[in-house]
């Protein structure tokens, strides 16, 4: 259930080991996409693996779900605007499986979810199914993923899995062994769920550290990415590269299912969400600070090129990202501002006017590095232009 970029390669990876999967999606345009053999998502080496399972006829895509004996539900899971968890697509995703589950089926969640959402999922389903307590299994699995290494690392990454009982957790894991050869770790519904929002709450606060270092670094005249080489020097220290924020749908929301149950604990985790956010805006206000500087100087507007709407380097995803948040605040600042946009890995956008990185850096009187795409690495540093670069491409 959902053919973005987690449940899409989940589905092929499990239909090329063998298995008879169908992928469940509400939009039409992503299941005829699909089924023509075209990803609507990047994914190095994803196409080839598609287009085979399509042709054994093991994956098909299809809008509403059919009778299996395993679902998945890998389904959104965004927060609301007070920063409370959204479980309304997971809801809705297990309220369109109850009238096909049967004895002996599996049901697992996937979806990033507050701690007690599986058991609350298992009470929908009971409602409903009375008959069916104790004779199905559910359980919650979490994936462990890098964008751009999907293939490798859904097969080989380690999973925790955890059951609502000890009988759907063994049930489980005799599932994902089919085609995850990372070692599976048994436990139970609630830690499952906890130790996904531990995770990326953990890799949040390390960034916001960063990221703090990188404010500190620029008010005391000191390049941040020479002092984290330095430190690192320490057998004991590692800290991260900053960047310009935090995005994409984990690092960026997870820690808020945490800080929303728990907010008398969750102290540091709250505070690293807010730096990591803040950093998104002083990176904004440096840049309008920057064209107006600009404007002072030489007696006319600049030619502004944002490089970079990614959440990540080298991939196409925009969830969350603050690159998209800066050059959005950045040209609603500056309406009558010629501003180039860049993005390598996208070909259009119903927003944003791209432009090629070359054109767009040859053209620019300042250059704005938001996102570390490998494009990017190419360029040679220009003294000719105001160069502000939030996401180490030149080290400057």
């Amino acid at each position: 259930m959902g053919l973005g970029y987690i449940g899409l390669p989940t589905a092929i990876i499990a239909a090329k080991s063998g298995i008879e999967v169908v992928g469940v999606d509400i939009n039409v345009k992503v299941v005829e996409q699909t089924n023509a053999g075209h990803l609507h998502i990047v994914e190095p080496g994803l196409q080839e693996m598609l287009q085979d399972v399509l042709e054994s006829g093991r994956f098909k895509a299809i809008s509403s779900p059919e009778v299996s004996d395993v679902y998945f539900v890998v389904v959104p899971t965004p927060f609301k605007e007070n920063h409370q968890p959204d479980i309304s697509y997971v809801e809705n995703a297990t309220r369109t499986l109850i009238p096909l589950l049967k004895e002996g089926d599996l049901f697992v969640i996937e979806s990033t979810s507050p701690v007690g959402t599986t058991e609350q999922m298992a009470e929908i389903i009971y409602k409903e199914r009375a008959e069916l307590r104790g004779l199905i299994h559910i359980a919650y699995c979490p994936e462990r993923v890098l964008p751009g290494n999907v293939i490798y690392e859904l097969v080989n990454n380690d999973r925790v899995i955890g059951g609502v009982d000890e009988v759907s957790t063994s049930h489980a894991i005799e599932v994902y062994s089919k085609f995850v050869t990372g070692e599976l770790h048994p436990t139970n519904a609630r830690t499952a769920e906890l130790c996904k929002l531990t995770e990326n709450s953990s890799r949040d606060v390390q960034i916001a550290f960063a990221n703090e270092l990188s404010m500190i670094c620029e008010q005391a005249d000191i390049n941040v990415w020479n002092l984290i080489d330095l430190a690192n020097k320490h057998p004991r220290v590692n800290i991260l590269q900053p960047g310009c924020g935090v995005g994409g749908h984990c690092i960026a929301v997870d820690p808020y299912f945490i800080t929303a149950a728990y907010p008398a604990q969750a102290q540091i985790i709250a505070k690293a969400r807010e730096i990591n956010n803040y950093k998104a805006q002083w990176c904004a206000e440096k840049v309008k600070n920057a064209i107006l500087e600009f404007e002072l100087k030489n007696n006319r507007k600049p030619v502004v090129a944002m490089m970079g709407l990614a959440f990540k380097p080298n991939i196409d995803d925009l969830r969350e990202s603050p690159s998209k948040l800066i050059t959005t605040e950045v040209m609603h600042a500056n309406a009558t501002v010629d501003i180039l946009v860049v993005e390598p890995n996208i070909k259009e956008h119903d927003v944003f006017k791209l432009t090629p990185y070359r054109q767009a850096y040859e053209q620019a009187d300042i250059v704005v590095f938001l996102t570390a795409h490998k494009e990017f690495k190419t360029l040679e540093w220009r003294n000719d232009k105001v160069i502000l670069d939030f996401c180490g491409i030149f080290r400057k």
